[in-house]
């Protein structure tokens, strides 16, 4: 069994940080980094209820419009609030990268790593009556748990989930208005069309959704032939809609015009950043920080991961669109490295300064228009964001 560390973070992780320019106090700040709650549209006058339900005054987030902060040890998971999906968890930081992308009624937006879905929801929330969000994810089961979120909180009305490699994901989005369709109750099944989205579904597409998975398990995602479609909701653009126009991918020629209005790069990384995460590693043993967090050849993987989603969310966006890159690590390698390699690739990329961060207790990162937030700096978990659009030819 490991020894406990006298020291509360181990020497090669403060020699990791030291590198990274990162404050080793911040693991200590997190005890005192309130929680956040965003509270669902609409329910403005439960807040009073809310309050007496979770025993705890919520205090209004100035910055971040619908966010409200409470102590760190208060629990929400079992409130009637939140189980009545009237407030979800999410980092006021998290909040921040996704009010970057000024999501507005009638865009289609694509977030290339969904997964856990707390930003999902928020997207679905500031889209409104029109357009769609299509969630990705190369995890199956977490992708599970955003269509359980989205269904809690009746956000999946315009969204629709795959289960893909976010590297390689080439679907368009639908540039339709699904209400001109009918339910579709007429279609014949030979028609292979899409019926709307039911969790009983028939015993024979169960049979065949369940071998699709069997084969899938056989082959890596990206070798699949299509996307695994696990949940769209009726105005998604899926409803009515053939296997084949669904399954269109898009040229570069076509990604000019008919691609995606807004893209969120969430990406996956080392997570130091999130600090009670971090902090998990003293149960875990600091050997499990060693392999996840400091080991050389997964973080150089990672990296190479980055870059290639960023990409591949870049080359999905439509010119003039805005797509955002973020991480929860505050390393310079998974962040600032990955966009100056972006750009030097990219012609058509160019950075964005984000007017919003005038009024955001952030700090700017190590190149001009990038943020980091950290729990010293603005009572938040860790995270870096960056702003790019496409130009045109």
């Amino acid at each position: 069994m490991e020894e406990p560390s006298k020291s509360p973070l181990p020497e090669a992780f403060l020699r990791f940080l030291q590198a990274n320019g990162i404050d080793p106090s911040i693991y200590i700040a997190s005890d005192s980094t309130p929680r956040y709650l965003r509270l669902k549209p609409g329910n403005e006058a439960e807040i009073d209820g809310i309050e007496a339900e979770i025993k705890c005054k919520l205090e209004k987030v100035n910055w971040l419009p619908g966010f409200y902060s409470l102590r760190p040890d208060i629990l929400i998971a079992n409130s009637k609030s939140y189980l009545d999906g009237k407030i979800y968890g999410i980092d006021a930081a998290s909040g921040a990268a996704v009010s970057v992308l000024n999501i507005s009624p009638g865009d289609h937006v694509l977030d290339l790593c969904a997964a856990p879905g707390a930003k999902l929801c928020m997207m679905l929330d500031l889209l409104g009556d029109s357009g769609s969000v299509t969630g990705v994810d190369v995890a199956r089961h977490r992708l599970a748990a955003c269509r359980t979120m989205l269904q809690k909180y009746s956000l999946g009305d315009r969204c629709r989930l795959f289960v893909a490699d976010g590297t390689t994901f080439s679907l368009a989005p639908l540039r339709v208005d699904s209400r001109s369709r009918s339910c579709e109750s007429s279609f014949e099944e030979k028609d292979e069309r899409f019926r709307e989205w039911t969790s009983r579904r028939p015993w024979k597409e169960r049979k065949r959704a369940a071998k699709a998975r069997e084969t899938m398990s056989l082959q890596s995602v990206t070798t699949s032939e299509n996307p695994e479609l696990i949940f769209y909701g009726r105005h998604s653009g899926v409803v009515g809609l053939s296997k084949n126009k669904l399954y269109k991918t898009m040229s570069d020629l076509e990604v000019s015009s008919c691609g995606y209005d807004k893209v969120l790069v969430d990406a996956e990384c080392t997570h130091d950043g999130s600090v009670k995460h971090i902090q998990k590693f003293e149960n875990w043993g600091w050997t499990t920080l060693q392999r996840r967090v400091l080991d050389a050849v997964r973080t150089d993987s990672l990296t190479l991961l980055q870059l290639k989603l960023l990409r591949n969310g870049f080359r999905l966006l439509k010119v003039g669109g805005l797509l955002v890159y973020s991480t929860c690590s505050l390393t310079v390698a998974q962040n600032e490295d990955i966009v100056e390699q972006f750009l030097k690739e990219n012609a058509p990329a160019e950075l964005q300064e984000i007017n919003e961060a005038e009024e955001w207790p952030c700090k700017s990162g190590r190149i001009p228009k990038t943020l980091r937030f950290d729990p010293l700096t603005s009572q938040t978990s860790g995270l870096f964001v960056a702003k790019f659009t496409k130009l045109g030819a």
